[in-house]
């Protein structure tokens, strides 16, 4: 029988278990995006005093998710492994499902704080699952494949947030508003908990149950080296921290993530307001002496917010007539749709250098440095964008992928480095360090663009800040190259 027709015969019930875990991360990014299309809204509810722009403290609510973020990773992954991927994921989705809904409740800096902290610590356990889920499903040479997928969920979550968040934030009901963009996508989640329950199993279980047939199940356990980790003595063997943080492989990952890690956090949480505020660097030079009579800047970029306006401008823009405006909801869903091929093509660019011969070690780290050059188109964002600040989208867009497609593989570098039973603990310490960069990128932009907008100057700070986006990956990259200069499993 020919390979061809063997291959014929494999079911394809992996690729189930891949799209769960893509909706999944689709709802975690859906819910996590929400706060940053609202900035300029909540920003009048954050100021503790009259002198403040709002800026400091919409930095303090970031990074009151980051911190918690970092300590729920501290032991989320422990309780993964310990607890097995569908329960680990399910009480992780309820947790986060319910902390957005309670945003809706919040009235104050300290409020938002809380719900934001409470959403951090139980979206933590998306990507630690996510992996191990990965890992238990799929053989080496498909995960940077189906982590690519599953991991392009964020950006599908970033594209329809700004779409329908900005229209539920000025639709009033009961008294409402922005509150439902919060209360409606953190009741999203809730749905899939009955898919997730009901179709989610271990490729042993689905084999009993004949939902797979034993030609896939030997496709997901063909690594000859993780033959000897299927055994249930070998899954039931846990592995503390103390011990996995006495290999060179858990610090390259965590360095890894702790340099490239706060990029997306910052586009996450600043690309709207940057947007915004080119909008605005654009309407003032355009009118140096005043706007036309009836219109104001406040006017004109509250209709840049309405997706509505892409299909027939209003009145106000109309009477405005300037060509440099962009819609930017719709600009935040073309970077995040531009990601979604990188993280797709991330994941498939290692499988086909495997195809062709290239050892699993090389292929991914050939692939991470071509991905690791991209950012570095950044660091002319501001300048092309001063031409046509769609050039300036379409750059950010650019490196968004090459973010995803990164993530792909350095998340598939924890299953190539570790066995499964340590997965979801070495993806949750790499985690942290994404999460304490993540703070750290919080707190500068809190203060450069606090600072420099009140020189007149706020293009300056994001300058700083797209240098610093467009350099971690290559010093990621060399780091981890230096600690590991190859991916090799471990024996634990």
């Amino acid at each position: 029988m020919s390979s061809a027709s063997s291959e014929l015969k494999i079911s394809r019930y992996r690729w189930t278990i891949c799209a769960l875990v893509f909706f999944a991360t689709t709802i975690n990014y859906l819910d996590r995006n929400v706060l940053g299309l609202l900035k300029d809204t909540l920003l009048p509810l954050l100021r503790m005093n009259p002198e403040s722009t709002g800026e400091k403290e919409y930095a303090g609510v970031v990074m009151a998710f980051q911190i918690a973020y970092a300590l729920g990773l501290l032991g989320i992954g422990r309780v993964i492994d310990k607890v097995g991927s569908k329960h680990g994921y399910g009480y992780s989705l309820i947790g986060w499902s319910l902390a957005a809904i309670g945003h809706g409740f919040a009235t104050g800096p300290l409020s938002f704080g809380f719900w934001r902290a409470a959403l951090g610590v139980t979206e933590a356990g998306n990507f630690p699952a996510a992996n191990k889920t990965i890992a238990e499903w799929f053989p080496k040479k498909e995960r940077a494949l189906a982590t690519g997928i599953y991991n392009s969920g964020a950006n599908i979550g970033s594209i329809i947030a700004p779409l329908c968040v900005p229209w539920l934030a000025t639709h009033y009901f009961l008294g409402w508003s922005w509150q439902w963009a919060f209360v409606i996508t953190g009741a999203v989640g809730l749905f899939w908990l009955f898919f997730w329950y009901g179709m989610y199993a271990s490729p042993a279980q689905k084999l009993a149950e004949g939902k797979i047939n034993q030609a896939e199940y030997d496709h997901i356990h063909s690594d000859a080296d993780e033959q000897a980790e299927n055994t249930e003595e070998a899954v039931a063997d846990k592995v503390s921290w103390g011990r996995l943080l006495k290999f060179r492989q858990t610090w390259a990952f965590f360095f890894g993530k702790f340099f490239t890690d706060p990029v997306w956090w910052f586009y996450l949480f600043w690309l709207p307001a940057y947007l915004a505020d080119d909008n605005k660097r654009k309407i003032l030079a355009a009118f140096p002496n005043g706007m036309p009579d009836g219109i104001t800047v406040d006017a004109v970029l509250k209709e840049t917010k309405q997706f509505s306006n892409l299909f027939g401008q209003s009145d106000v823009l109309q009477a405005v007539n300037l060509p440099g405006l962009i819609i930017w909801p719709v600009a935040v869903a073309v970077v995040y749709t531009i990601s979604t091929f990188g993280s797709i093509f991330g994941g498939y660019l290692p499988k086909i250098l495997i195809d062709r011969g290239m050892d699993v070690s090389k292929a991914r780290k050939t692939s991470m440095f071509m991905y690791a050059l991209v950012p570095l188109t950044v660091l002319g964002a501001m300048k092309v964008g001063e031409i046509n600040t769609w050039l300036a989208v379409l750059v950010i867009g650019l490196a968004c992928a090459a973010h995803q497609a990164w993530s792909a593989n350095i998340f598939t570098t924890v299953s190539d480095m570790f066995p499964k039973k340590a997965v979801a603990s070495v993806t949750g310490i790499g985690g942290l360090a994404g999460a304490t960069g993540g703070l750290l990128i919080a707190a500068a932009a809190g203060w450069l663009l606090d600072h420099f907008k009140k020189t007149g100057h706020v293009e300056t700070g994001y300058g700083i800040l797209f240098v610093i986006c467009a350099t971690a990956y290559i010093a990621a990259w060399l780091l981890m190259h230096l600690l590991v200069p190859k991916f090799k499993k471990i024996e634990l």
